[in-house]
């Protein structure tokens, strides 16, 4: 079920359970992993990407693994808030992906996260060796921790 508003998919996931985070990319996935209480977000991987089928077999093995009740990717919008091809292009991720999986899947904006990304890992005096490495999943987690203080939000607004 692909959830195109942020409150929905918040009103449909169960209490507590794991998200996960996924930076689309044309050569790679980058996957980041919430704690159950949907607190904090943990870069996790990078998948190389070969065929759908084998790059999903991954992703839902390690979702089943870690208990995760949602899936968020990172729409690509254009800094004037149109969609291009790379949205486009996840849209039809997500399409693939929920004839295959019952988790629910949302999206969420994630313009400047490889930006920040790369900030961060600056910052923390990486190579650039190691910042090609994680660049991926490090922006997966931004994407996800996005969404996590989101979910936040609407619970104290809710409570």
């Amino acid at each position: 079920m692909i959830l195109t508003d942020t409150a929905e998919f918040a009103a449909i996931l169960p209490r507590t359970g794991a998200l996960a985070g996924l930076d689309l990319g044309t050569r790679t996935i980058g996957v980041a992993i919430s704690d159950l209480r949907r607190s904090v977000a943990t870069p996790v991987l990078t998948i190389r990407r070969e065929k759908f089928t084998i790059d999903v077999e991954k992703l839902l093995a390690l979702t089943t693994e870690r208990e995760v009740v949602g899936l968020v990717l990172g729409l690509p919008i254009n800094m004037d808030g149109s969609e291009g091809p790379r949205s486009q292009s996840t849209r039809a991720f997500a399409r693939n992906l929920e004839k295959l999986t019952d988790l629910p899947i949302t999206f969420w904006d994630e313009r400047l996260s490889t930006v920040a990304a790369e900030r961060a890992m600056l910052e923390a005096d990486l190579s650039r060796k190691r910042r090609a490495e994680l660049k991926d999943h490090v922006a997966a987690g931004i994407i996800l921790q996005g969404v996590l203080d989101r979910l936040g939000f609407l619970g104290r607004a809710d409570g």
